[in-house]
């Protein structure tokens, strides 16, 4: 489109709506010489005069009258479409899915309270939860994932990270167990009992490896869901994040499953829950808009570290 240039549209939209050259101009904060030369540009330009003398007022030319509604439209989608994104943006009216990353814990404890008020804010908007078997970028890369929660693992540098929460391991039990039995949890009690364990504790090993201690693993599953399922049914020992707990949106949640919990006897370091996204939707307003809920529910989940009571005398 060499010959076209669009700063024309708004100044033929204003004319034709206000049937004056000193009119168009006031509404365009321009002077009346100015328009007067834009006008003398669109006649040239359309081959048509557009406006012309009717008495002491001027009146549109048939073109003029078609062109009316067609360029008052026409200014109003340029103007949208080069204008930032963000500014037309209306998350009420969002109609997507957003496909998420993240661990079992993640969508049992917070995976209703975030559809909740994404619902209540933007009833057109699904969540699609996907398995995390590893840590891979690739699927970020190339859009199969909106976002992933947990730890930060990939080796991608281009991904993007923001702090969710601190998290840290705990112990779980059934209730009643008898390692909680009020004479104390050392770390020969703890670790002489049989453990269900999950490969994503490895942290908790290797802190163990440096006091020269090994627990008694009778039993290894893939999720902490899984362990924890295992420990309620058994003698088994499980150690999970404390997130997987509870949280004030299911503040029972280990409780209302028979379990308790306890500080684990070894000193193993905290880690961070990031939301880690790719940089092509960073600038996305419905990205950012989702990425903000996420971390408003994570915020409200865990801003408090407050271990859930034993209820075992």
């Amino acid at each position: 489109m060499p010959r076209v240039d669009l700063n024309l549209l708004p100044a033929l939209d204003a004319l034709l709506s206000e049937r004056s050259v000193t009119g168009a101009a006031r509404q365009l904060n321009l002077s009346v010489s100015a328009m007067s030369r834009t006008l003398t540009r669109l006649r040239s330009l359309t081959g048509d005069r557009l406006l012309v003398q009717a008495g002491r007022a001027l009146i549109l030319t048939p073109y003029a009258e078609e062109l009316r509604e067609r360029v008052s439209s026409l200014a109003r989608e340029a103007e949208a479409a080069l204008s930032p994104a963000g500014r037309r943006f209306d998350f009420t009216t969002l109609n997507r899915s957003f496909v998420v990353r993240a661990g079992e814990g993640f969508i049992d404890l917070l995976g209703a309270a975030l559809m909740d008020r994404i619902h209540r804010a933007a009833p057109g908007v699904q969540l699609r939860f996907t398995p995390k078997p590893d840590w891979a970028a690739q699927p970020l890369r190339e859009g199969a994932i909106d976002l992933e929660i947990g730890t930060v693992r990939t080796t991608a540098p281009e991904m993007i990270t923001r702090l969710l929460f601190r998290d840290r391991y705990v112990g779980v039990c059934r209730r009643c167990h008898p390692l909680l039995d009020g004479t104390g949890i050392s770390l020969e009690r703890w670790s002489a009992y049989g453990h269900v364990h999950t490969s994503r504790t490895i942290a908790v090993d290797a802190a163990l490896a440096r006091l020269d201690v090994q627990r008694t693993v009778l039993m290894e599953v893939p999720t902490y869901t899984s362990a924890m399922q295992i420990a309620r049914q058994s003698d088994l020992l499980a150690v999970v994040p404390h997130s997987c707990l509870a949280n004030p949106f299911t503040p029972d949640h280990a409780l209302a499953n028979g379990l308790d919990s306890f500080e684990l006897p070894v000193r193993t370091p905290a880690f961070s829950v990031s939301a880690i996204w790719h940089p092509r939707l960073d600038q996305d307003p419905a990205h950012r808009w989702f990425r903000a809920e996420v971390m408003q529910v994570c915020a409200a989940a865990y801003a408090s570290d407050s271990m859930p009571p034993s209820l075992c005398e």
